[in-house]
């Protein structure tokens, strides 16, 4: 990948916020041979979906990825985003891809349902994959988490492992966010769930 921050704008890859915007992009910073393509934060997961028809049809686009959390109901995401795409005369299967979504044509569309296409989720779950294996901070983390009694939590029961991941990141030597901690080699990139994006986000942007 080129200048992840100079725009493409015929390869796009539109995701939800800040926060996976920098993932990626260091993600891809790791993977030399990675094709250049922009990555353009919308700003929530509404604007992101309200957007999708428009992107695909934008003057001399060639492909463009969406990256979208699951959240708590994978296939209520996924039909919300296939509604989208119907209004740009693309069909989507019934099902995302385990290996992440590509519709051949012009432009090339492909999803991607954060953490894995098949699981309900969000990018904190797809990051927390990247600590590495063994990790002895890790395991302190998440007990420090749920030691809070619950009266004291500050944060919604399906952001526990959100919170976790941040104590895990504060006891970094450098605390950092995410995407810096991927660029500093505290989070690996060569598992399994990491490898199956970087593949995605190759065939996607090839």
């Amino acid at each position: 990948m080129d200048n992840p921050d100079t725009l493409i704008q015929n390869r796009v890859l539109l995701v939800e916020g800040q926060n996976d915007r920098h993932v990626v992009r260091h993600i891809c910073g790791r993977h030399p041979s990675m094709p250049s393509f922009d990555i353009v934060d919308k700003g929530g997961v509404t604007e992101l979906l309200d957007s999708i028809s428009i992107e695909i049809r934008a003057p001399g686009r060639q492909a463009v990825g969406f990256l979208v959390d699951s959240n708590r109901d994978l296939m209520a995401r996924w039909d919300e985003i296939r509604h989208q795409i119907l209004r740009a005369e693309i069909r989507l299967p019934r099902s995302p891809a385990p290996a992440g979504t590509i519709i051949e044509g012009t432009p090339r569309v492909g999803i991607w349902l954060m953490p894995d296409n098949k699981s309900s989720g969000e990018l904190e779950d797809f990051v927390e994959q990247m600590i590495p294996a063994g990790d002895p901070v890790w395991p302190l983390s998440q007990c420090y988490i749920d030691g809070i009694p619950q009266a004291n939590r500050k944060f919604a029961p399906p952001k526990t492992l959100r919170a976790q991941l941040y104590a895990w990141l504060a006891a970094r030597e450098d605390p950092r966010q995410m995407g810096l901690a991927i660029q500093a080699r505290d989070l690996a990139v060569d598992g399994a769930l990491c490898q199956g994006f970087v593949t995605w986000l190759m065939a996607l942007f090839e």
